[in-house]
């Protein structure tokens, strides 16, 4: 299956519209994978099979899919393309209900690097998960309200000081109003209700904000796509369609899509990147097929992982925030991303690999320097080089108004990281490792 006849803008846009949190993202996968043949296999219980045949795991927030060779060696390595399935956005509180100057509020925490002016004056939704009490037993729900619930709202030009508006102070200022006057109402009773379960069962809950405009093409040209949370679902969406292409036309290794939870602050937890989600199922795929732990470290030895994250086009505002040599164009390609004090993994086996991929797949390939004075962002390409020892290239889409709550990427762009990171998936002959 060609990934260009599956890889579309609009597929991402409906992708993205369907996922407004980290777990919808995971469900949104999970159903298309099913839909292909995919098995999920349950983390608790041995894997009879998994190393061959099509398979995925779930943790959480995070997913790991895989399809195996049915003659595959124990040994045989892996071609990994990492994402992660969080942004940033504005998260519920665990006491939310509050009132001031008779508004009724929901309090808010800013997850990751949230731009916070781009949240105010919008429409939100709630999505996330509640973790309920049934009997003995907690059981999770996953929560869904596409309705205009809560804005935050900013406050007048004429009552701040200078005429310039606020900074906002993420603590006082990112609270939003979702009632006036009235009876108090509890706004976590307000969401189990909504979500068709008791209040007085819930037990814990991850509770975010997204935006209801939906995602569009716009443009003279309809070229360009404004949606929410391109970083980094642009690259689940894209390392989805990659998968499903490298099931239908096998290289010479194991195809695996990783995709992480919590990489927007930092990574640590239990399914985070720096989990050992990932080494765990690749060692359980190399148990599967009858090797042991000699088999698993000689399959990391010759895997190579693309770290796909969104990359920073040079913004025609502000062109001097970006390195002069090293101008990256929207619709222009995938792109690889290096810092030499390794805030990117991308060394130079890596990007060979990366390079090579986008050679054969017939996309052109951009190169990213980040200002040498200016603080490097990073992704899940360092810890999953550490955890794995596989070489690693940090990959990415270029995008305008990262961490805002709508984001700007090329339509163009959208198959041509899709089909890079098929062909990525799907080596032809030996892999770089670190030979000396």
């Amino acid at each position: 299956m060609p990934v260009s006849t599956t890889a579309t803008a609009s597929g991402l846009c409906a992708f993205v519209d369907a996922s407004p949190s980290p777990f919808h993202v995971v469900r949104t996968v999970a159903a298309e994978l099913e839909g292909h043949g995919f098995t999920e296999l349950p983390e608790r219980e041995p894997w009879t099979d998994g190393g061959s045949g099509r398979y995925f795991v779930v943790r959480g927030g995070s997913l790991v899919a895989w399809a195996g060779a049915a003659d595959g060696p124990a040994a045989h390595p892996f071609r990994v393309v990492g994402a992660h399935t969080d942004s940033p956005n504005l998260r519920v509180k665990q006491h939310p209900d509050l009132a001031s100057a008779g508004w009724q509020l929901v309090g808010l925490e800013p997850y990751g690097g949230a731009l916070l002016n781009s949240w105010l004056d919008r429409e939100l939704g709630i999505s996330g998960r509640l973790s309920l009490r049934d009997g003995d037993v907690v059981r999770e729900r996953l929560v869904r309200i596409d309705e205009p619930l809560l804005r935050v709202p900013q406050l007048a030009i004429h009552l701040s000081e200078d005429r310039r508006g606020v900074t906002l102070d993420p603590q006082r200022h990112v609270n939003a109003v979702w009632g006036v006057g009235g009876e108090p109402r509890s706004f976590l009773e307000y969401v189990a209700e909504r979500s068709g379960v008791d209040p007085r069962a819930v037990l814990g809950w991850e509770l975010m904000t997204h935006d209801l405009s939906p995602s569009v093409l716009v443009g003279r040209d309809r070229d360009l796509v404004s949606a929410p949370r391109l970083d980094n679902q642009g690259t689940c969406y894209a390392g989805l369609r990659a998968l499903l292409a490298a099931v239908e036309d096998p290289g010479a290794a194991t195809p695996v899509l990783a995709m992480f939870d919590h990489e927007e602050v930092g990574s640590q937890s239990d399914r985070g990147a720096q989990s050992d989600l990932l080494p765990a199922v690749l060692e359980r795929i190399v148990l599967a097929r009858g090797g042991g732990r000699s088999e698993y470290l000689a399959a990391l030895a010759g895997s190579v992982c693309a770290s796909g994250d969104m990359a920073h086009a040079t913004h025609p505002n502000y062109p001097e925030r970006h390195e002069p040599a090293h101008r990256i164009e929207v619709n222009g390609g995938p792109v690889l991303k290096v810092n030499q004090n390794l805030r990117y993994a991308t060394d130079a086996a890596g990007a060979g690999a990366f390079a090579l991929a986008c050679a054969r797949a017939g996309v052109p390939l951009q190169r990213y320097v980040h200002r040498a004075d200016l603080p490097c962002g990073s992704t899940i390409g360092p810890m999953t080089a550490a955890r794995t020892g596989m070489p690693v290239a940090d990959v990415g889409a270029p995008q305008l108004a990262m961490h805002s709550a709508r984001e700007l990427m090329g339509a163009d762009d959208v198959t041509s990281y899709a089909e890079a990171l098929a062909a990525f998936l799907t080596p032809a002959k030996s892999i770089p490792g670190n030979e000396g």
